[in-house]
């Protein structure tokens, strides 16, 4: 018989389990959900000094009582913040562990804070020095559960009812600090276990987007994911599933606890380090600090086409994003055709990273310009993947020397479980700002739903305000379709919009 042991995320206690636990024991199965110190019960009740050690002891105390119950299986289920307290406990009794499930929750690292995996980012950055600390400073103090139209700062709330929503925001407890500031302490022994990672497509996750980031290289946490131990699932819903899809999660932990669900394959050549898809001729650039130029053949200034690349990319991804065949082949074809290509290397290296990514692109097209070989009057900008939520700061204030936006397979909204919808970063807010900017936008028919979902709602509101947007669609095209798919399809779409930003540039 297999147990299987629930551990809640922020702010929520046993009562999110009620409906899964029933199905898992009317399949046969036993669960425990754990009541965290604090956590459930009247709000406010957690004992002074309540930290993630705390909650560890809460979770090993269920642990040994599922395991003197019957002896069988064991899957210990970490939901959210759960999944910290959940990987400390099973550190210590990792023999006694069949399963890890990560339910739409981060991967937690030794030495690190459950802070750092908290999606809103103004919490982290106020709260940063006291992790730094180690956790003593803010132990007794209580973070405040969200009010009713506030819980989409820590997770989407597809697919919750009115009533779910307000019976999660009624039974809400404060989140103990401390349970955020102590870092979490792994010996190593928990890394044997195989895991299961469910991923809540409606709050942002997506096997796919795991092995894009995968295909980074650079991060060996990441890489570990191709180990044939390691299983996915996905679920078409927001970030508390065991409210909104009970018996679509009872369903996915039962699969899990049988070792099913999908693998990721070790690739020889990662997606997006494929050939290019139109055959170039070889051309030399030249690199200063962050860009590369690839020069056309031509005399006098020329217009310039500077390319910004996605993310967040890992910062000792190798190789690195301004050598990827991508952003080469689009900068030596802008060169072929009379324009400047320049390719702009940004520290995009995490989603706090914005605001230095933005700084670095904007100085490094003020450096473009700033070149007798570039006609400082003619430049257009073209982003790529998570790199299109830095157009935000173009569209809001187009300068007049801006004479064309372009956008491939972008991120136009950040998504839910980026906690940044409070940040400046959110092209379809500001694309009414746009005034006379052509902007085109590479749209992929294949497209991860929840990127496309953002590209859907910019366009809708760019219709709506009368903003000049291109689109130019790939109908059987992927994120990254220049590698993916090198089909006549896919060749005539890089035509197409090279040729409309060009179009822009002309005197």
């Amino acid at each position: 018989m297999t147990a299987f042991v629930l551990v809640s995320g922020m702010f929520t206690g046993t009562h999110v389990w009620e409906d899964t636990a029933a199905r898992l024991t009317a399949a046969g199965a036993e669960a425990f959900p754990v009541a965290l110190t604090g956590l459930d019960g009247p709000r406010g009740t957690a004992a002074a000094g309540t930290d993630l050690e705390t909650h560890i002891a809460d979770v090993l105390a269920a642990i040994d009582a599922a395991g003197g119950q019957g002896g069988g299986d064991i899957v210990l289920v970490g939901h959210d913040y759960g999944i910290h307290p959940a990987l400390g406990a099973a550190d210590r009794r990792a023999e006694r562990i069949d399963r890890i499930v990560y339910l739409d929750s981060a991967m937690p690292r030794d030495g690190v804070p459950a802070l750092a995996a908290v999606p809103d980012q103004s919490l982290r950055e106020r709260l940063a020095g006291r992790a730094g600390a180690g956790g003593g400073a803010g132990a007794e103090e209580e973070l405040p559960p969200p009010a009713r139209d506030a819980w989409e700062r820590w997770g989407s709330t597809a697919g919750l009812t009115d009533a779910a929503l307000d019976r999660l925001t009624a039974l809400a407890a404060p989140q103990p600090l401390g349970t955020l500031l102590q870092p979490l302490r792994l010996t190593g022994a928990v890394a044997g276990v195989p895991t299961t990672g469910v991923l809540c497509t409606g709050n942002g996750s997506s096997i796919e987007m795991v092995r894009m980031l995968v295909g980074f290289g650079g991060d060996p946490a990441l890489r570990a994911l191709v180990d044939p131990r390691v299983s996915f699932f996905e679920l078409p819903t927001g970030h508390w599933p065991m409210l909104s899809c009970p018996d679509d999660l009872a369903d996915v932990l039962l699969r899990a606890a049988a070792g099913e669900g999908h693998r990721l394959e070790p690739a020889d050549a990662p997606a997006h380090l494929r050939p290019f898809l139109l055959d170039l001729p070889e051309r030399p650039r030249e690199r200063t600090e962050n860009v590369d130029l690839y020069l056309p053949d031509a005399d006098g200034p020329r217009p310039a086409v500077v390319f910004v690349h996605g993310g967040p990319v890992p910062a000792d991804a190798r190789p690195a994003p301004r050598d990827w065949p991508t952003l080469t082949g689009y900068a030596g074809y802008a060169a072929d055709n009379g324009a400047v290509g320049a390719v702009v290397a940004h520290r995009l290296h995490d989603l706090a990273d914005y605001d230095r990514a933005a700084a670095d692109v904007a100085d490094a097209v003020e450096r473009v310009r700033a070149d007798p070989r570039v006609d400082a009057d003619r430049v257009a900008l073209w982003f790529f993947s998570g790199g299109g939520l830095i157009t935000a700061d173009w569209l809001d204030a187009p300068p007049p020397w801006l004479r064309c936006l372009a956008a491939t397979y972008p991120v136009l909204a950040p998504l839910p479980n980026w906690g940044m919808s409070g940040t400046r970063f959110h092209p379809v807010r500001v694309v009414a700002k746009a005034g006379d900017l052509p902007v085109v936008v590479t749209r992929v028919g294949l497209e991860m739903p929840e990127i496309a979902a953002g590209v859907e709602e910019f366009l809708a509101v760019a219709e709506e305000c009368g903003a000049r947007v291109e689109v130019i669609d790939v109908p059987h095209g992927h994120h990254g379709f220049e590698t993916l798919d090198p089909t006549d399809e896919s060749r005539d779409a890089v035509r197409r919009a090279m040729s409309a930003v060009l179009g822009h540039l002309r005197p």
